[in-house]
């Protein structure tokens, strides 16, 4: 078995593009064995707006382990904090879709939980992970090829963080470490990268028949690319996958990292067809600021997690046509999220627990929860609140 074999198939039909792409791989042996199958199902957004993997590629994959002797083929999410996987899995088609196959789904934020250690974490030592984790003999993970507003992509090594249990997940995001530890780079790149040397798949299977740009991963424009990636190496797959969206690898921290920590030689990566960059579909990269889209709002957000940014896009596209009724004395509204952001005007909007309790958010108007709720902020800003 070639380790970095990588295979690329463009197609109209995702259930055919998926099976080419496996069929042009070495098989796995997976005679006998439990297979877990981890899709992107963490937000509540049909598969068509890119957030969200295809039912049509995931039933693909299920009969592949199949027709190889797989002896148990399940599904499993943990979603975004304040999302229930059931109705994720109703909204994009993948619970119809299991429930045709006889595949059972699994919430991965149910107890009980693990706690693994990461002997060799830079930011990370122990991990929350769900108690399935073990119960499996190969994971494959099973993205949509998305851009990330903090991590540039993600895709099949990031993709694992959804088997972290409940805040786990969260928490990536408000590590704190010296510049001693992390010589500049992110904390949450290194966190994912420290996951990546426990929590890493067999192989990977990415969808890119409708993938996310721009303000990925939740509120960006779908992307009908038409492809599929696999390969038995996940970060090879990831390396490719980042080429065909036109994005330089080698600059998406997580992914160098994690190259680094598995000593793989991202030069030596052989793909099917030796062309393939001919189906390469430029994706357009997330915006440095987020404000752009909305007039009269200014958003000041450092090393935010998924689920805050979930809620601010959520409020803007809600109400923004509503906040002229409340912007009679300063013309720009300023949203604060994240952790570490310092210096802003007074009234600023502080989102979520990371920066509400900040000294700083005495001067603005603090909205609690992790994560805390549009409605919540409307609240706070509607004539007569």
């Amino acid at each position: 078995m070639l380790k970095h074999h990588v295979t690329v198939t463009q197609g109209k039909d995702p259930y055919n593009t998926t099976q080419k792409a496996l069929e042009l791989l070495d098989p796995p042996d997976l005679k006998g064995k439990r297979v877990l199958l981890k899709p992107n199902a963490s937000r509540l957004l049909p598969y068509t707006s890119g957030a969200n993997t295809n039912p049509r590629v995931v039933e693909a994959v299920i009969d592949y382990c199949r027709d190889l002797g797989a002896r148990e083929v399940a599904i499993g999410e943990s979603p975004i904090t304040g999302v229930k996987v059931t109705e994720v899995y109703e909204k994009t088609g993948i619970a119809s879709m299991a429930a045709k196959k006889g595949v059972p789904l699994l919430d991965f934020d149910a107890e009980p939980y693990q706690i693994i250690n990461i002997p060799r974490g830079k930011v990370v030592n122990r991990i929350k992970v769900t108690w399935h984790w073990a119960d499996f003999d190969f994971i494959i993970s099973i993205p949509v090829m998305k851009t990330h507003m903090h991590t540039k992509v993600t895709l099949s090594v990031k993709n694992m963080k959804g088997m972290l249990w409940r805040r786990q997940k969260v928490a990536f995001h408000q590590i704190h470490a010296p510049k001693t530890i992390t010589g500049g780079a992110k904390e949450l790149d290194m966190a994912i990268s420290d996951m990546s040397t426990i929590l890493y798949p067999d192989m990977a299977v990415i969808d890119g028949t409708i993938g996310m740009q721009g303000l990925g991963p939740g509120a960006g424009e779908p992307k009908g690319a038409g492809l599929v990636v696999a390969g038995h190496e996940a970060l090879a797959a990831d390396w490719i996958a980042c080429r065909l969206m036109d994005i330089e690898p080698s600059e998406v921290p997580h992914l160098s990292f994690s190259a680094k920590d598995r000593g793989i030689d991202c030069g030596e990566i052989k793909c099917l067809p030796d062309d393939y960059l001919k189906f390469k579909t430029p994706f357009a990269k997330p915006p440095e600021k987020i404000s752009f889209r909305y007039p009269g709002v200014k958003v000041h957000d450092k090393d935010s997690c998924s689920a805050c940014q979930n809620t601010l896009y959520l409020f803007l596209e809600r109400y923004h046509h509503k906040l002229g009724l409340n912007l009679d004395t300063d013309p720009t509204l300023h949203l604060a999220l994240g952790k570490g952001v310092a210096n802003l005007p007074k009234g600023t909007i502080y989102l979520g627990n990371c920066c509400c309790y900040m000294p700083e958010a005495e001067n603005g108007i603090p909205i609690s929860g992790c994560p805390p709720v549009a409605s919540q902020i409307w609240d706070k800003l509607k004539p007569n609140s």
